[in-house]
């Protein structure tokens, strides 16, 4: 599928030009492009294009459809990017240095450590304060 994508920003941009998203049309629309993007390897230009697009996606469905999150430990968030992620108890266990660490600390046995929660946000692209 990426073939047929535009190798430079400005095809990108006339093929659907990065604004706004005002309904659920324009939704639709960028959505289908980030996934007709996402996990090929891109270059600069694309890599633009993408973070543009995402941004604006972001945007719409943080405002359409806000989350609760205060309710939310930092076991669940760490549940929730595991699940999503496809990983395991002895995923997150290799990912910090000890396979059974991560049966530890989803059991809630263990917490995660000032090193664990660092190399966690890391690994998730994600704020480390949601493990906090």
């Amino acid at each position: 599928m990426k073939a047929r994508l535009p190798k430079t920003y400005r095809g990108l941009v006339a093929m659907l030009p990065p604004r706004p998203i005002h309904d659920e049309v324009d939704l639709a629309n960028a959505t289908e492009v980030i996934d007709r993007m996402a996990g090929f390897t891109l270059n600069a230009d694309q890599e633009d294009y993408l973070e543009a697009i995402s941004t604006f996606v972001e945007a719409y469905e943080a405002a359409r459809f806000p989350i609760d999150d205060s309710r939310l430990t930092p076991l669940d968030v760490l549940k929730a990017l595991l699940a999503e992620h496809g990983m395991n108890a002895s995923d997150l266990g290799r990912l910090l240095g000890n396979r059974t660490l991560g049966t530890a600390i989803l059991s809630g046995r263990r917490a995660l450590s000032k090193a664990h929660i660092k190399k966690l946000a890391e690994h998730f692209k994600v704020e480390a304060g949601l493990f906090l």
